[in-house]
């Protein structure tokens, strides 16, 4: 099952960077910026749906994704919803395809 990763500049300008076992996150994201509410609830379905695929295919849900998921939650929560958080980069990206996450952009 391939990961990733994704880099964020949150509006404090910290950056983190958050794993993910599956490449879904490309679906639910793109590089770019959301305001603070809408990444996190784009990050956790996200982060939730890998769990369930790790869980799929190997009986147990992804302990990695959880912690990226809390992390991420945790971040946001010192940050007003309507701030602006920005997607820096997403590793591996994916070939040239449009997605509901590059429709955002």
């Amino acid at each position: 099952m391939p990961e990733m990763t994704v880099q964020v500049r949150w509006p404090d300008g910290v950056l983190r960077q958050y794993y993910s076992p599956s490449l879904v996150l490309h679906d639910h994201l793109a590089p770019g910026s959301y305001r603070v509410d809408d990444f996190r609830n784009r990050a956790t379905a996200a982060l939730d749906e890998a769990s369930s695929r790790v869980r799929a295919k190997y009986g147990f849900a992804c302990t990695s994704a959880a912690a990226s998921s809390e992390a991420i939650a945790v971040d946001a929560g010192r940050h007003a919803d309507s701030a602006e958080v920005e997607v820096i980069s997403m590793y591996p990206p994916l070939p040239a395809t449009t997605t509901a996450a590059q429709e955002h952009s």
